[in-house]
């Protein structure tokens, strides 16, 4: 979508993204969301992420689909000096640069922010790193599945479980993208403000450390500890879905109320009332193993619907799990509107997800599609002020390419 008909709370904000796989193109999902033009550089051969899974055609892949939509695609060969001096000339243009290629990799291409800087001072320069430049580990190639390592998730799995596992999805790259876009959108409010651009490093296992250990430091936060580190409650074994006669649910009393309500509900407010171990929130949190087990034996004592009626009834939080089927076709994301089907230009039908917020005033815009490989090639190329002569010489020298669609 050009930028002149871009709508939303970032409609004017254009960001040049050479990012890839999931973390960046998360990050500039959202800003793309949003309503920014975001103009996505890819090489030749195009994001590996268009490759992954099962496509209806090549190069288009479902995870492409979700995390690409709203952006506009130049197929570029960055080590040509007239593909890379093409994209020096967009900097100007700009208000923000977002990647997550190794520093000293755009620095051999002169994309570092020293040399993006004198082209644009006030340019908003976001570096998604694996790891912080000011630690050893700085430089070292970085994965979901090496943060998750990093960052102690296998192991508070090993202490749940008993078998040190990933968690089934990248979660890690969309945690940290999250950050990133909250950390460039900050960093363009800054502007906004003072005129000044800056650099910003967001890295991937700085900010894992940090999200895992505001839970899981608990007493190793004072000195001397008042405790070992990991929260009881979540790193409990018995903290799963419970087995109902015919199926499964979760259920999670929490406070003094809805747990005396849950006890009351099934008959045995006695043990709730004698028991030392469950008099308050601290005393349940010592001993939730115990709990959380006499919970698993009383669930299995009737169906799962009947459980849904007696907990909701009774005020008590609750759940029927989902698969990834049942929540496509989940009752409350259908009454919110979350997903359509649309036409896409060249992908036929497809299901999309609108962006979860809602919006009084600024709705972000909607309808935007994941773009074919190097679809905008030629006008992003005209916008940096190169005619069409010129283009065509760089189509013809394979410095830049264009989907025969487009």
């Amino acid at each position: 979508m050009p930028p002149a008909t871009t709508t939303g709370p970032l409609a004017g904000i254009r960001v040049l993204d050479l990012t890839t796989v999931q973390m960046g193109p998360w990050c500039t999902r959202i800003v793309a969301d949003f309503g920014a033009d975001v103009i996505k550089v890819e090489a030749p051969g195009g994001d590996s992420s268009r490759y992954t899974g099962v496509p209806r055609h090549w190069g288009m892949s479902g995870t492409f689909q979700h995390n690409a939509r709203g952006k506009r695609s130049i197929a570029i060969d960055l080590k040509q000096t007239e593909a890379r001096d093409a994209i020096l000339r967009l900097v100007p243009t700009v208000d923000a640069f977002a990647s997550n290629i190794r520093q000293a990799a755009l620095a051999r291409l002169g994309l570092d922010y020293e040399s993006v800087r004198k082209l644009n001072p006030g340019i908003v320069y976001l570096s998604m790193v694996g790891y912080g430049s000011a630690g050893r580990y700085a430089g070292r190639p970085a994965y979901d599945d090496l943060i998750q390592a990093a960052s102690a998730i296998p192991t508070l799995l090993q202490r749940s479980t008993g078998s040190p596992r990933f968690i089934p999805m990248a979660a890690i790259d969309r945690i940290v993208g999250g950050a990133a876009a909250n950390a460039l959108l900050a960093g363009l409010l800054a502007k906004a403000r003072t005129g000044v651009g800056q650099m910003i490093e967001v890295p991937m296992f700085e900010t894992m450390a940090q999200f895992v250990l505001s839970e899981h430091m608990q007493g190793a936060t004072f000195d001397p500890p008042t405790s070992p580190p990991g929260y009881k409650r979540t790193l409990s074994p018995n903290r799963r879905p419970y087995a109902t006669k015919d199926g499964f649910i979760a259920v999670l009393p929490y406070n003094d109320g809805q747990w005396r309500r849950f006890f009351e509900a099934v008959g045995k407010l006695h043990i709730l009332e004698a028991d030392p171990r469950f008099a308050n929130i601290g005393a349940r949190t010592a001993n939730i193993d115990s709990l959380y087990e006499m919970i698993g034996e009383e669930l299995q004592h009737r169906t799962t619907n009947e459980w849904l009626a007696l907990l909701q009834a009774n005020d008590i939080p609750c759940m029927r799990p989902n698969t990834l089927e049942s929540l496509m076709e989940d009752p409350h994301l259908a009454d919110a509107g979350f997903f359509q089907w649309e036409d896409h230009p060249s992908e036929g039908r497809i299901r999309t997800m609108r962006e979860p917020s809602s919006w009084s005033e600024t709705a972000p815009p909607t309808g935007r599609f994941a773009p074919r490989l190097g679809q905008h090639t030629r006008e992003i190329l005209a916008e940096a002020g190169l005619d069409d002569a010129t283009i065509d010489a760089m189509l013809a020298r394979k410095s830049v390419a264009t989907d025969a669609g487009a």
